[in-house]
């Protein structure tokens, strides 16, 4: 069975660009939301195993949709992990890279990074 892996950022090209490269391993079945005020919604419906969140979105800020995550008893289970162009990749060089207990990965992020921390987080389970 594919790991389920949701992304939800508001640049179209950045999520098509996700998913292209992580469905073409063969081990991932991946859905990507373009609209924060959808993501819950579409993470009910898909039921991801690890959910990709943009921190700076238009509509609705990824903190928000965290905390919606977190207080709906189907989804508080499911690993999550920011996105955020606010930070670089060599601030997040020592490998502490949280924000409110969420990992986080520095935009643009590469699909080694990507794949680096899938691993990571299935392997904690």
């Amino acid at each position: 069975m594919k790991t389920k892996i949701l992304v939800v950022d508001d640049e179209p090209g950045l999520t098509r660009l996700i998913k292209l490269n992580l469905e073409r391993t063969g081990w991932f079945e991946v859905k990507t939301e373009n609209r924060g005020d959808r993501a819950i919604q579409v993470a009910l419906e898909f039921d991801p195993d690890i959910i990709f969140l943009d921190i700076m979105m238009p509509d609705v800020p990824g903190e928000v949709i965290a905390e919606q995550i977190r207080a709906d008893s189907r989804l508080r289970q499911k690993k999550l992990v920011f996105l955020t162009a606010i930070v670089t990749r060599d601030d997040t060089a020592d490998g502490h890279n949280q924000i409110g207990g969420h990992q986080f990965l520095a935009k643009p992020v590469s699909t080694k990074d990507l794949l680096r921390t899938i691993d990571k987080l299935l392997s904690e389970s």
